[in-house]
């Protein structure tokens, strides 16, 4: 497939929608959390149950991701933390660099880009890389985000524990385990398959508003080292992490790497802003880089995602994965 191919079928359709919800968050005042908490609480876990309750990926295939999913952020995680030390980096400015370097916006733009670019098995891979991300971003990201505060602990660790999807994850593996998933075609699964689709495209729609309500100031200038990390070392760190793995199914392995090279989440933008620090260093916050970060790495993903994904649809890369 061309370049240009691979924009239109994959990126564009994102990009759309996505540039739909910031139009309409710049000319109307949106509320974000009663439509995020919509996402989280019933159309993620339909879209999550659904996908992996339906999906032909194997459960040794389910462990790689997870394990794939925990070592990726683990691996950018230091890799942030000695660059920023190297850099000179202070709290809250430092945490705040191996936030946004390590953790991808898996959920509102890397389902769709996933469901997009690689169709069925696109979504449910997707879908299990959120659900790790999800698990791990409330523990070894809280403890960051409490961090950059000052404090170096776990409080809010038990919300991983509130989030819906974890049980979501867990009835589909108890279903499939138990041989037990109602058929497709019948009431229950087709009414989880039209709540699920719904998330898909308000999820772009979210980031979009999001994004119309960032502010980042003068932070952009600020944030290139996390650009670099994000956009640059994440897909090749996500690239020889599968390579590790050898998944038996070459679009997961796809998929997963399209994923670690998604932009940086906006969910570490709600923790800093929770237990993060006010203090200003080097005239910005760590609220304001995370802003930034997210603002930078998403308009700059366009052409990065769409080499990526170029890169991984040749027969090269696929004889490595």
């Amino acid at each position: 497939m061309s370049l240009l191919s691979i924009f239109a079928s994959a990126i564009l359709p994102i990009v759309t929608i996505a540039a739909v919800g910031f139009v309409l968050g710049r000319v109307r005042s949106i509320a974000v959390d009663p439509l995020n908490t919509v996402t989280i609480y019933v159309l993620a876990p339909a879209l999550v149950f659904h996908s992996i309750a339906t999906t032909d990926i194997g459960g040794e295939t389910l462990v790689k991701l997870v394990v794939g999913v925990v070592g990726f952020i683990l691996v950018m995680a230091m890799a942030a933390e000695i660059v920023g030390r190297a850099l000179g980096e202070d709290e809250p400015i430092r945490s705040a660099l191996v936030l946004v370097s390590s953790f991808s916006n898996s959920g509102n733009f890397g389902i769709p880009l996933s469901a997009f670019a690689f169709g069925v098995v696109g979504r449910a891979t997707a879908v299990v890389y959120l659900v790790g991300q999800s698990v791990v971003v409330y523990t070894v990201g809280v403890y960051l985000a409490s961090r950059s505060g000052g404090d170096g602990g776990f409080g809010s660790v038990k919300r991983v524990f509130e989030l819906p999807l974890v049980y979501a994850v867990v009835l589909a593996a108890l279903v499939r385990w138990l041989g037990v998933v109602p058929p497709a075609d019948g009431t229950t699964m087709s009414t989880l398959k039209l709540v699920g689709d719904a998330a898909i495209p308000l999820m772009l729609l979210l980031v979009g508003i999001q994004l119309a309500n960032t502010n980042y100031g003068t932070a952009v200038a600020r944030v290139g080292t996390a650009n670099a990390l994000k956009l640059v070392v994440a897909p090749v760190v996500g690239f020889a992490i599968a390579a590790l793995l050898g998944f038996e199914n070459t679009t997961v392995a796809r998929v997963f790497v399209l994923e670690c090279a998604a932009p940086a989440a906006i969910t570490p933008l709600i923790l800093v802003i929770e237990m993060g620090s006010d203090r200003s260093v080097g005239g910005i916050t760590a609220p304001e880089y995370v802003s930034a970060a997210v603002l930078t790495t998403t308009l700059a993903s366009v052409p990065v995602l769409t080499g990526v994904i170029a890169v991984l649809d040749t027969d090269l890369v696929g004889s490595f994965l």
